[in-house]
């Protein structure tokens, strides 16, 4: 039930009666027409941009082509008033049961409020997190790790097939390096003293890997050159780092769907399909490229390379396939990797890139539009920095790490919840500042408690109302007398409720994830003023043993409201507090 969507039907339907009458004309563009909140809620509950948009096809004023469509809807038993405001738009104002409705409609619906079809079964790849196996993820990683889950439960929740998916790296040079690196641990753990040299990963979390190569292979690497060793160790090491980010991912709640092997794509013939689909489209040419902006290295020397004519779909430049050794560059497995996206038959492709990717959009896209005679869209959502404060002041916590602050640090210091709503409080493109204290405290100044708060609070009634007598299962609580909600504190909390629909629809049509947690946050607020209230008003207290019909009136619009933000957080990969 989105409420915003039937009120336009309204509008729509009340503009083809107009059609029908032949006060408009026909095959007026409707698609253009709108029902939004006011950006002034003294104005109404919602205000329609029908006549502003309409009014130049129809070759009428705005005011005119609004004051003739107002009564019209003002002649709906939903709506109480219609009011035409400036040059055009009309303002409404619902009848209260409309709201009362919505409290009802959540109740009916328990888990399946505010679900939509918008996405129509549609399949989206998300792929999130990515990061090299070559050390433990970082609290970088998280809040992509955090974006990307987000996104897909959005996504899911909205009527999209939803695949979450990590993109192995585990085909370049530096999983070379995680051997030699790992290869080290390994002698240290038979006994030799090592020194870990300058471009070789120092962290002891490498130690591990190293004493399970020892008991694995006891002293048979030793002796060996590194051609004999380096693929096993490789192979080995790669193993092993991506078990630790798959138990780190799972510490935060991350679960995929599948992981994809850079190093598979070498041996599938992947890459020269995906390049001839582009040469045969003529898009690939031996060029010469300008040489970088700013200033040139000594090395660089203008030579004929393999380029992708990416500036044929809005890249800066053409892009380079093969180095002058002959090898393959980063760009050509990351080309055929979206190009088995695209086989796989996904109407959507999302990447989540971190900010230090910028670079990588353009190129990106304009890969996908060739690949899929741009039919399959390539969206990339950029993941700003996180800065860790305590009580304000920059934090340095342990790094086990060597040199950075991992998942793992920062999960067990503040648990997965905090973690994951925190992240998500900030729009994915600006950076985040992390703050431990408030991230913990128990104050309404924090997000997080405050909207767990509101959840156990509801719970918390429930028990007491079933403790006074009241059925409080969601099917008795969508039979009580609802009218017997009037106060204006109590219909503005059901607006709330019969906002949530509409937010899911907006937050996953923008890919924004955070808006969930800004609309939880609001949706907490307003329940938490109406319980405090009840201590100046005695009418507004939830449960009063002597009034058991207005109890399950109140109780009904509580737990609608725990049933939004049971599913919000549940969007948001939180688990909903029943006691606190």
């Amino acid at each position: 039930m989105n409420l915003f969507a039937e009120i336009r039907g309204l509008v729509l339907d009340a503009l083809s009666g107009m059609v029908a009458d032949g006060a408009l004309p026909p095959d007026l563009d409707i698609a253009v027409v709108s029902v939004e909140p006011p950006r002034d809620p003294g104005h109404g509950d919602m205000a329609t941009n029908a006549a502003m948009a309409l009014a130049k096809p129809a070759r009428m004023a705005p005011r005119a082509l609004a004051e003739a469509l107002a009564p019209r809807l003002a002649a709906d038993h939903r709506v109480e008033t219609a009011e035409v405001a400036g040059p055009g738009f009309i303002n409404l104002r619902l009848a209260s049961s409309v709201w009362r409705n919505a409290v009802r409609a959540a109740l009916e619906a328990g888990p399946l409020f505010g679900r939509s079809e918008m996405g129509a079964g549609r399949r989206v790849n998300v792929e999130f997190v990515s990061a090299n196996p070559t050390g433990p993820l970082h609290v970088g990683h998280t809040r992509g790790a955090v974006f990307g889950d987000a996104l897909a439960a959005l996504l899911r929740f909205a009527g999209w097939e939803v695949t979450r998916e990590y993109y192995v790296n585990d085909g370049g040079a530096q999983v070379d390096v995680l051997a030699r690196s790992a290869y080290l641990r390994y002698r240290e753990a038979r006994g030799e003293a090592v020194e870990i040299p300058a471009g070789l990963y120092p962290g002891d979390y490498l130690k591990p890997v190293g004493e399970a190569l020892s008991e694995q292979f006891g002293d048979d690497l030793m002796d060996l050159p590194e051609e004999s060793w380096l693929p096993d160790v490789r192979e080995f090491a790669v193993e092993r780092m991506m078990d630790a980010i798959r138990a780190d991912l799972d510490l935060l709640g991350v679960r995929m769907d599948r992981f994809f092997s850079e190093r598979a794509l070498y041996d599938t013939g992947l890459i020269e399909a995906a390049l001839k689909r582009l040469d045969e489209a003529g898009l690939i040419h031996v060029g010469v490229l300008e040489p970088p902006k700013g200033k040139t290295p000594e090395d660089w020397e203008p030579r004929p390379q393999t380029l992708f004519r990416s500036t044929a779909y809005g890249d800066d430049i053409d892009r380079p396939l093969k180095k002058s050794d002959g090898q393959w560059t980063y760009f050509a497995p990351d080309i055929a990797y979206h190009f088995d996206k695209i086989e796989r038959g996904y109407d959507l492709l999302i990447d989540v890139f971190g900010a230090d990717h910028g670079g990588y959009v353009k190129r990106m896209k304009a890969a996908v539009a060739a690949l899929s005679a741009e039919r399959t869209p390539l969206d990339i959502k950029l993941i700003q920095l996180v800065r860790l404060f305590k009580d304000g002041e920059p934090y340095k916590m342990s790094k086990r790490a060597g040199s950075f602050v991992t998942l793992r640090d920062v999960i067990e210091e503040v648990g997965p919840d905090v973690t994951r709503f925190v992240m998500l409080m900030r729009k994915n493109d600006a950076p985040l500042d992390f703050d431990f204290r408030k991230a913990t405290e128990q104050s309404k100044d924090n997000p997080v408690f405050y909207v767990q708060y509101a959840h156990a609070r509801v719970a918390s009634m429930l028990r007491l109302g079933a403790e006074a007598g009241v059925a409080t299962e969601d099917r008795a609580l969508a039979a009580a007398d609802l009218s017997l909600l009037a106060h204006p504190a109590q219909l503005a909390l059901a607006k709330k409720v019969a906002e949530w629909p509409r937010q899911v629809e907006q937050a996953a049509a923008s890919f924004e994830p955070h808006r969930v947690a800004f609309f939880l946050n609001d949706v907490a607020s307003a329940f938490h003023a109406l319980y405090n209230l009840g201590r100046d008003e005695p009418a507004l207290r939830v449960v009063q043993p002597d009034d058991p019909a207005g109890t399950a009136a109140r109780l009904a619009l509580a737990r609608a409201v725990s049933v939004v933000i049971a599913a919000g957080l549940g969007i948001l990969g939180v688990t909903p507090a029943e006691q606190m």
